[in-house]
């Protein structure tokens, strides 16, 4: 795989298949890290509102001198927006600080605010309220493709009800050892194209003596072989690094999975947990 590899949106934009996540990397060091990215070839920068990092992510693409078109930006619209009003300055408060006129995804972070993630309350009624903000500007050219994150499928159902523009992605937690496949199946139904955060399961896959061995087998190191996992299942991953040589290690995927260890990959049993990543509420939820 080349990191200017692509799927094809629903809409006919092309995203490229690998990108990199910028939760948790904040102020100069972000900045660095896209420019960093970028030296390597990555070409796909994962921020959102919530990182607080928006305005940095996008002085790293300025200063690596690439033109715009060049580089896919996806940002997300903070979970706490669920009313028409407030997704529609907040959009375009996320290009002020950018100083951009336009990203090329924005999705709704989450279906519920982070302090309710999980509970009863779907916000139904917000969330058609953010989506038809989202339209909009993907219908004035401030965004080039919508969607959604953390959504699960009635969650999905409730946008697909009201909206006339359908979802394009739907970023979720999935990777070896959690892998919520009947979600992924009705995105596909959807011709919704489903990217994977956490693709190494926030560091935790990492102590998976399993995977380690089979990872040795292929002679690649285990973010290698979970990251490829993720691809050949035809899903978009999304790994979180600040470090240019992990950037590059997690890039170069030259290799298959054979059948038998993607169906071992698939089956082996769920992670019990996400360590000190369990206070946040994605994680939580998953554990």
């Amino acid at each position: 795989m080349k990191l200017n590899d692509t799927f094809q949106l629903s809409n006919g934009i092309h995203i490229p298949k690998l990108g990199l996540g910028t939760w948790m990397i904040e102020g100069q060091q972000a900045e660095q890290a896209v420019l960093e990215a970028l030296k390597l070839g990555y070409r796909h920068l994962d921020t959102a509102q919530d990182y607080g990092n928006e305005a940095q992510v996008a002085d790293g693409i300025r200063a690596s001198g690439l033109a715009r078109e060049e580089v896919f930006i996806t940002t997300k619209l903070a979970a706490q927006y669920k009313n028409y009003a407030d997704a529609k300055a907040a959009i375009d408060d996320s290009l002020q600080r950018m100083r951009l006129d336009h990203v090329d995804l924005m999705i709704i972070h989450s279906p519920q605010p982070w302090g309710d993630f999980g509970a009863e309350d779907r916000y139904f009624s917000g969330n058609s309220e953010a989506w038809r903000a989202l339209e909009e500007a993907y219908q004035a050219g401030k965004i080039k493709a919508i969607g959604l994150s953390n959504f699960q499928q009635p969650d999905v159902e409730n946008i697909l009800q009201s909206a006339t523009l359908k979802p394009m992605v739907n970023q979720i937690l999935a990777h070896v050892t959690n892998l919520p496949n009947e979600l992924i199946d009705y995105c596909r139904s959807q011709d919704i194209l489903v990217e994977a955060y956490s693709p190494i399961g926030h560091g935790e896959l990492l102590k998976n003596t399993e995977l380690k061995a089979m990872a040795d087998r292929y002679q690649v190191s285990l973010p290698q072989l979970c990251i490829r996992f993720v691809l050949q299942l035809g899903l978009l991953p999304l790994p979180k690094t600040a470090n240019p040589a992990h950037m590059s290690n997690n890039a170069d995927l030259d290799f298959e999975i054979s059948e038998d260890d993607m169906q071992a990959l698939s089956n082996m049993k769920k992670i019990a947990d996400y360590g000190e990543a369990s206070v946040f509420p994605v994680y939580r939820e998953h554990s």
